[in-house]
């Protein structure tokens, strides 16, 4: 019999435990799932990018796992609906953008009102649910937070806005704050700061119940509206790093108040926290495109990513690509006391497998519905257990990508490479079919499609079958609800 670890033996002893029926909400596990929008790669210091001061998310990594290879997708909106579901966006209607503007005279795409999400599953098990910041799975007024089994909501329902005048800006511009279903106006004041401040005082009031709090940052996203304090610790740094660094140590900085919080009311060891990011870093331009725009902005307002400033390593891409430096980023689970603490895994988890794994660790009942995602609490007790995801699969529109050990297909794809690579910029269309190597000295540089016809010829036959079953209304067990 091949000998346990003592590692192994605690931790599933503690998942027995934990998981046992109890009557009483304030013995189960608190759960925090932060996500950060268009957080890079490598963009931690403790992902290897000592160019950056983050001792917050450094701190998660110290007293939890950090994961090498851990996969969202290529822009926010399939993020954010594979983590509420567990399962693959297309699933549940998210393969293009969703409606921006609660208010639009045409309705247009939304999460399907049937996907369960974590909150309805802990919910059901008496837990207290609240939603800051970021919602982007579609922005009509009957498909928000509130229809999801979230008891709160305090945010924005659309991708981004300005953090002071709080107005979405591509196009003509439109207001996006809300307080559950109703409109607020906060002017001048911090968005960061607002939502920070929203989940600290929701942590305090259900400190004596069980709570699960989606902490979404809209940030570091674009506009780049830093904490100036953070120009000092960055005074040497060129641009666009410098400006885009100032955004993620304001980030951390935020992350930082929420763990004082539950430190100083004794909460920290009982509250497990999932750290994650939405996509790679952003390399896009943007400027305001049209006088008189509704958040009274002049024309030509720079509100962009100034071209990029994210370190992806030796990875190429960023967000909006199936390259590396588009879809993997920074992840961290983090249990004091029941899991192992300054550890690294370096197998293939997913945004998908949140929810099976909250599940296991809280005792709540899965969804009765088919997931994509798996529990990583083998992966969690013992770094030589394999990852259960053999094959990846992603799509956006009409563009997708397939992973097969280190091979990678992708087509229809774009290509948002930027200038602090080390590559060559690229912002265009790539060649199609692109089959790259993982394993290469600079992975995804070459194009090995001629050379490999079998090669995209199994990886098109994968694609092909598993568009068949999440395109289909299979999986879920009523209609449906557009």
């Amino acid at each position: 019999m091949k000998p346990v670890s003592i590692t192994v033996i605690l931790f599933f002893s503690f998942l027995l435990f934990s998981c046992k029926d109890t009557s009483k909400t304030e013995d189960k596990t608190n759960v925090i799932v932060i996500l950060t929008d268009d957080q890079g790669t490598l963009d931690v210091n403790c992902y290897g990018s000592a160019d950056l001061y983050t001792p917050n998310i450094d701190k998660l990594a110290d007293t939890g796992i950090l994961f090498t290879q851990a996969y969202a997708h290529t822009v926010c909106c399939p993020t954010r609906a594979a983590l509420l579901t567990g399962r693959a966006p297309q699933r549940s209607n998210v393969n293009s953008w969703v409606q921006n503007n609660a208010y639009a005279k045409q309705p247009g795409r939304n999460m399907f009102l049937d996907e369960i999400t974590i909150a309805e599953v802990l919910k059901a098990e008496g837990y207290v649910t609240g939603l800051f910041g970021k919602w982007h799975v579609g922005s009509d007024l009957n498909h928000g937070p509130l229809s999801q089994g979230f008891d709160e909501f305090y945010g924005i329902r659309n991708g981004f806005i300005d953090n002071y005048n709080h107005y979405f800006l591509h196009g003509k511009g439109h207001h996006d704050l809300w307080e559950n279903d109703t409109e607020v106006f906060e002017e001048g004041k911090y968005f960061p700061d607002l939502i920070t401040s929203k989940a600290i005082d929701f942590i305090d009031r259900n400190q004596d119940t069980a709570f699960f709090m989606y902490l979404a940052y809209n940030i570091p996203h674009y506009p780049e509206q830093s904490d100036e304090k953070f120009e000092s610790y960055y005074q040497g740094l060129q641009e666009p790093r410098k400006s885009y660094a100032k955004m993620i140590s304001t980030t951390d900085e935020k992350i930082g108040l929420i763990l004082d919080k539950l430190e100083s009311i004794n909460l920290r060891d009982r509250t497990l926290i999932i750290f994650m990011s939405d996509n790679g870093h952003s390399t896009e331009n943007a400027k305001i495109s049209v006088d008189n725009h509704n958040s009274g902005l002049p024309r030509r307002t720079n509100y962009g990513a100034n071209g990029g400033g994210g370190n992806t390593g030796k990875w190429r891409g960023a967000k909006g690509s199936f390259f590396e430096g588009g879809i993997r980023v920074p992840a961290i689970i983090s249990y004091p006391g029941y899991i192992p603490q300054g550890q690294k895994r370096d197998q293939i988890i997913t945004v998908m497998d949140i929810l099976p794994t909250i599940c296991e660790i809280t005792g709540a009942k899965l969804p009765d519905c088919q997931l994509d995602g798996y529990s990583i609490i083998p992966i969690i007790a013992d770094n030589k257990i394999k990852s259960n995801h053999v094959v990846l699969y992603f799509q956006w529109e009409n563009s997708w990508a397939v992973r097969e050990g280190n091979w990678k297909l992708i087509m229809n794809g774009f290509d948002s490479t930027d200038e602090l690579s080390g590559h060559p910029i690229r912002k265009e269309k790539m060649e199609s079919p692109y089959l790259a190597n993982l394993d290469d000295d600079n992975p995804e540089e070459k194009n090995y499609a001629n050379e490999h016809p079998e090669i995209v010829e199994r990886l098109t036959k994968l694609y092909e079958s598993w568009s068949e079953k999440v395109f289909s209304n299979n999986g879920n067990t009523t209609e449906h609800i557009q």
